[in-house]
């Protein structure tokens, strides 16, 4: 079953429905950022290009889990 969490990315107001699971790591990488869950779906939508954003998210979670941490390093750029 999806879970739907809802955010304003550029002053529209937006929902992303995704597996629990997915959600779970999201929320690990949000806490490994110093991020809340509205500040790491705005970073992912600032960095997602043309890719649907929930496809977007499940593609960090993803790499998260395999062990790239590169979203959150320093020298990443925003």
């Amino acid at each position: 079953m999806l879970k739907k969490r809802s955010v304003t990315l550029s002053g529209h107001a937006t929902s992303v429905a995704l597996e629990p699971e997915f959600w779970t790591v999201l929320d690990a990488v949000a806490g490994a950022a110093g991020l809340s869950q509205a500040g790491l779906l705005k970073r992912i939508d600032e960095r997602r290009g043309r890719t649907p954003l929930a496809s977007a998210c499940r593609l960090l979670a993803l790499s998260w889990a395999s062990g790239d941490r590169a979203f959150i390093e320093p020298h990443s750029t925003d």
